[in-house]
């Protein structure tokens, strides 16, 4: 298992910054992934990295956390994404953090952990902007 995680403060209270989350569309599509489309609680993702073209449908799941999901389908033998919140001088510590397993028969030689992580490290960090930059246009 391989873990990639982000933190950040968003000047804004913990309320503020969940609802920001509860958009997913708008709160994936922030990750830089190339289509996103949510059904409820399903969220299928479409991202190309290099020359491969990745697939996952997630499931949002119930979780202590602000806001939880793992891999139903796609490339990784498990993935699971949380974001935790907590209050802060200064507003709320986004903590993003992302734990998976690669499915080396789907992988191959194409990406790599090493990979794998810049590119979540990425995405990560694009959701963890939309969310400042969604606080202060409030």
């Amino acid at each position: 298992m391989q873990t990639v995680t982000v933190t950040r403060t968003v000047p804004a209270p913990p309320d503020a910054v969940r609802e920001a989350m509860a958009d997913h569309g708008a709160f994936m599509r922030a990750g830089g992934f190339d289509d996103v489309s949510v059904s409820g609680n399903v969220i299928r993702l479409t991202n190309r990295v290099g020359i491969l073209t990745i697939e996952l449908d997630l499931e949002v799941v119930e979780d202590e956390a602000a806001f939880v999901y793992e891999q139903r389908d796609g490339m990784f033998e498990t993935m699971r994404t949380e974001f935790a919140l907590e209050v802060v001088d200064g507003g709320t510590k986004v903590t993003a953090s992302t734990d998976f397993a690669l499915d080396v028969s789907v992988v191959g030689d194409f990406l790599d952990g090493t990979v794998i992580k810049r590119q979540r490290r990425k995405e990560l960090e694009g959701q963890l902007d939309y969310l400042e930059a969604v606080q202060s246009t409030t």
